[in-house]
């Protein structure tokens, strides 16, 4: 009776430290997966071309007639992290165009210029092309632009990426300023008729 109980006993203790080390390498196995799921992916940097994030909303252009000048206006809005930056246009309306600012010269007179570097629009914000303030510039008309008139217009950014938009012509009779002095290319229009042209915006 006495060997029978003391296999027994040794039996028992064998399964249980056999029980141990299997619970204790599951335990292990365990650790690194769980471990796997707590990393936390990194957030992508916003990395969209600038003319897939920017959208122009209320866009019109000033009626005018052949070899005037005129500009376009909208509002322009940037859905992206980073700031886009227009560096050009080009339209079907004529193959001069310029981005311009209107600012106060050294007499306090309104004047329009191009302005340097283009316009930026910052980063989930929004540029307004208004009259008396930023306005896409198209100069020497080929031919009359008429009240609900549509015109095309394609925008260039600093990334090398283009929008496209079309803008409806509307009769508009609004501020005066002129040109400013310094731009050679716009001494031209600096008499009285064709100051008239473009005093509507």
């Amino acid at each position: 009776m006495l060997n029978t109980h003391t296999r027994a006993t040794r039996f028992s203790v064998i399964c249980g430290v056999a029980l141990l080390a299997l619970t204790g390498c599951s335990a292990g196995d365990a650790s690194p997966a769980s471990g796997a799921h707590t990393a936390a992916p990194s957030d992508a940097a916003d990395e969209r071309p600038a003319a897939d994030a920017v959208t122009i909303e209320e866009a019109w252009v000033k009626s005018a007639e052949k070899d005037e000048m005129t500009a376009a206006f909208g509002l322009l809005k940037n859905s992206s992290d980073t700031d886009a930056n227009i560096v050009s246009v080009t339209s079907t309306a004529s193959p001069m165009m310029e981005l311009h600012e209107t600012v106060a010269n050294e007499s306090g007179q309104m004047v329009m210029r191009e302005v340097e570097g283009g316009f930026v629009i910052p980063a989930n914000g929004e540029f307004s092309l208004e009259p008396a303030g930023n306005h896409i510039m198209i100069m020497g008309l080929p031919a009359a632009v008429t009240a609900g008139e549509d015109i095309t217009f394609t925008l260039e950014f600093a990334d090398g990426s283009t929008l496209d938009f079309t803008a409806i012509v509307k009769d508009y009779a609004g501020a005066n300023e002129n040109y400013d002095g310094g731009h050679g290319e716009h001494d031209a229009h600096d008499d009285a008729a064709e100051h008239d042209a473009h005093s509507g915006h």
